[in-house]
């Protein structure tokens, strides 16, 4: 924690003398990511929320939040989320399922939800499905692979693990296995060749920061030995989370959150770059997609994000917001917004 802090005085003290390093306005960043760190227009693609909290009584009335989306095949989006009644200290989180036909407009799933940790007690927390980058799922001997992060948060250590399940329709999942890797927040998981890269929270200590592992079978990780990032931007306060990396023509693109700055109740989503997945540039521009103040439902929280490249270069994001205190809501809705991509 001391050299943590050590490091962070460093930087300010740079800032204050020189103004903003060139390796934190991505001016140092190879030639091949520059394309990636100009500012992002993300356009908001519907007029509300494409998610709101369920009927009084549903499993999703009180909490919402983590969206997974796949497409399923050409005209079928699946979007699994995470739901919760109750308050917040009493909150158990399981998983929901939506479909659609444009990844604006969903039904939800009848039963819902789709997948309970089993004991009443461990929540089902920001699932990530083993995919493409354009958001096909890879399925391995015919099923999809799915991984999570599970805690009770009655339980004072605060512990989180990743654990996995499998399914053949995205409807019936098997019993959870793990934890594979202890102090897990908001995985995210891609497979090149025969390796399996892993990018995630870890919530061990404060602040949160990201780490990354690899694995031969999505089961047994070996973690790379240092954080490959920590909250140290101008604008990122408190904690980082919420990692989501895609691989783009050669690229890795990493959208994440963190609380912001200059508005201490409100969070946004930021992008970083990399060449090799452990080495990552910051968007000078961030935070890319902030929360909207004239849109209430999204008014203070814009994060916990899952995005998808469609065949024209189009990326489109989906996100879990909060509206304005009082935070009776760990979330409240999630929302969908597009973005044409780079300039040449």
């Amino acid at each position: 924690m001391k050299s943590v802090n050590g490091f962070r005085a460093i930087v300010c003290l740079i800032v204050c003398l020189l103004g903003v390093p060139s390796w934190v306005r991505g001016e140092d960043a190879p030639a091949k990511l520059q394309k990636w760190l100009q500012p992002q227009e993300w356009q908001r693609a519907t007029d509300g929320p494409v998610v709101s909290l369920g009927a009084p009584g549903e499993f999703d009335d009180t909490h919402l939040f983590a969206p997974c989306i796949l497409r399923m095949d050409e005209s079928r989006y699946f979007l699994w989320y995470c739901g919760s009644t109750g308050t917040v200290k009493e909150r158990v989180f399981q998983m929901g399922l939506l479909t659609g036909e444009d990844g604006r407009n969903f039904t939800r799933h009848e039963p819902n939800p789709v997948f309970s940790f089993g004991d009443g007690q461990h929540s089902i927390l920001t699932p990530t499905i083993l995919r493409e980058t354009d958001g096909t799922p890879i399925r391995e001997d015919g099923r999809l692979r799915m991984w999570f992060s599970s805690t009770d948060f009655t339980d004072a250590s605060g512990y989180h693990g990743l654990y996995e399940t499998t399914s053949v329709d995205g409807v019936q999942w098997t019993k959870p296995v793990g934890p594979l890797l202890d102090h897990v927040y908001s995985p995210t998981i891609v497979k090149e060749d025969a390796d399996y890269r892993l990018w995630y929270t870890d919530v061990e200590k404060e602040p949160w920061c990201f780490r990354t592992a690899t694995s031969s079978d999505g089961r047994d990780w070996d973690v790379h030995p240092e954080p490959i990032l920590e909250v140290s931007a101008d604008w990122e306060q408190g904690r980082l989370f919420y990692p989501f990396v895609m691989k783009v023509d050669g690229i890795y693109l990493m959208w994440y959150g963190s609380y912001w700055a200059d508005h201490p109740q409100m969070t946004a989503i930021g992008l970083a770059a990399s060449t090799d997945g452990i080495h990552w540039h910051r968007n000078p521009h961030n935070p890319v997609l902030r929360p909207d103040p004239t849109r209430p439902w999204e008014s203070n929280y814009t994060t916990s994000q899952s995005v998808i490249r469609d065949d024209d270069g189009q990326f489109r994001i989906w996100y879990a917001s909060r509206k304005q205190p009082p935070f009776v809501n760990k979330y409240f809705a999630i929302g969908t917004a597009t973005w044409s991509g780079p300039k040449k």
